[in-house]
C-alpha cells in the first residue's frame, strides 16, 4: 500500500481544466474525469503536505452514497466504482486506482446545497445572536450540538476562495430560478433525511452536509462528491453531547493543531507533524469503514 500522499496529479495528453483544493478535474471529450487528491485544507489553506488515501475514501464514499441514493435522485456517474478504466486511461491506471469518477458533463448550480440537522458551525454563532439560521426561526433555549426539530435547508453562494456565504432561499430563487431551487431544496432535504437514519444506525450522526447539482439534458441530477467527511460534518453517535462542540471525523486534528501555532492563518501554511497526519488518515478510513461496512 502506498502511504505516500497524491498531492499534485497531471496526465500527459489529457487536458486538465480545473485544479481545486482536492480534486483534479479533466476533460475527456464527451465526459469528465474527476480525481481526488489527498490534499488537505484548513482555514481556507491548502496544507503543505497532504493524508494519505485521503482521496480514495472521498471518493469510495461518494461513489457508496451515489449507490445508495440514485432511487431518490440520478447522479453524473458515468462508471460504477468497481468499472475498468477506459483504455485512454489505462497507462494511469496506478495514479487513479480507488479515487476517481468518470461522470457526466453537467452544468452545476451556482448555489450550494446546504441542509442543517443540528445547531453547530456558524449556524450556532448565528442562532446566539437573532435565534436564528440563515434567517430562519427556530426555537428559544437550543444548545450548541443541539437536533433541530426537522432538519433545515440553508442554501450558499460558491465561492472559489474564501468561504461560501449563506443566502436567503428568495436569493438562490433569484439565482437558479424557482422552479429549481425548490426542487434542489426538496431532494436535499430527502437524501440527508435517508443518509442521515443510514448513517445513524452505523454510529454516524451527520449533522450537516453540502450538496451539489448540475442540469444534464434538461434534468436536475446530484453532482460532485456527496455525504464525505469534507462535504458534511460527522459526528460519532456514542460520544454525542449537545451543550458543547462535538468530535468529528474529519479535520478536527488538523484544525485544532493549527490552533496551538503562532500562525495567522494566511498562505504559507506550515506543514502537518506525523502524528497529525495519521490521527486525521484513521478518522477519514473510519468514516468509510462504519458507513460502509468493509475496510477499504
Amino acid at each position: 500500500m502506498n502511504d505516500e500522499p497524491l498531492l499534485h496529479l497531471d496526465l500527459p495528453g489529457i487536458r486538465k481544466v480545473k485544479s481545486g483544493k482536492v480534486r483534479e478535474v479533466f476533460d475527456l471529450g464527451d465526459r469528465l474525469l474527476f480525481v481526488a487528491t489527498d490534499r488537505i485544507s484548513a482555514f481556507d489553506c491548502i496544507m503543505p503536505n497532504g493524508i494519505p488515501r485521503k482521496g480514495e475514501v472521498l471518493t469510495q464514499i461518494s461513489h457508496f452514497w451515489f449507490k445508495q441514493t440514485e432511487q431518490l435522485v440520478p447522479n453524473h456517474l458515468l462508471a460504477r466504482a468497481e468499472d475498468p478504466l477506459p483504455a485512454v486511461l489505462q497507462p494511469f491506471a496506478t495514479q487513479l486506482a480507488r479515487r476517481s469518477m468518470i461522470v457526466k458533463k453537467a452544468v452545476p448550480l451556482t448555489i450550494e446545497c446546504v441542509v442543517r440537522g443540528y445547531l453547530a458551525g456558524s449556524g450556532w454563532k448565528e442562532y446566539q445572536k437573532k435565534q436564528t439560521v440563515c434567517g430562519l426561526a427556530l426555537p428559544a433555549g437550543l444548545q450548541e450540538s443541539a437536533e433541530l426539530p426537522e432538519p433545515i435547508f440553508t442554501p450558499a453562494t460558491k465561492a472559489e476562495t474564501g468561504h461560501d456565504e449563506n443566502i436567503p432561499f428568495a436569493t438562490a430563487a433569484q439565482l437558479v430560478g424557482a422552479d429549481i431551487a425548490a426542487r434542489a431544496r426538496d431532494l436535499s432535504l430527502r437524501i440527508y433525511n435517508f443518509a442521515r437514519d443510514y448513517a445513524r444506525k452505523r454510529g454516524i450522526i451527520i449533522a450537516d452536509t453540502k450538496f451539489e447539482f448540475g442540469l444534464f439534458e434538461g434534468r436536475l441530477v446530484l453532482i460532485d462528491e456527496v455525504l464525505t467527511p469534507d462535504s458534511s460534518r460527522f459526528w460519532p453517535a456514542d460520544q454525542y453531547a449537545p451543550g458543547k462542540g462535538q468530535p468529528s471525523f474529519d479535520k478536527q486534528f488538523v484544525r485544532d493543531y493549527l490552533e496551538t501555532l503562532a500562525w495567522d492563518k494566511t498562505p504559507p501554511a506550515p506543514a502537518l507533524p506525523p502524528g497529525i497526519v495519521a490521527r486525521t488518515q484513521a478518522k477519514y478510513l473510519e468514516a468509510y469503514e462504519r458507513l460502509a461496512g468493509q475496510t477499504l
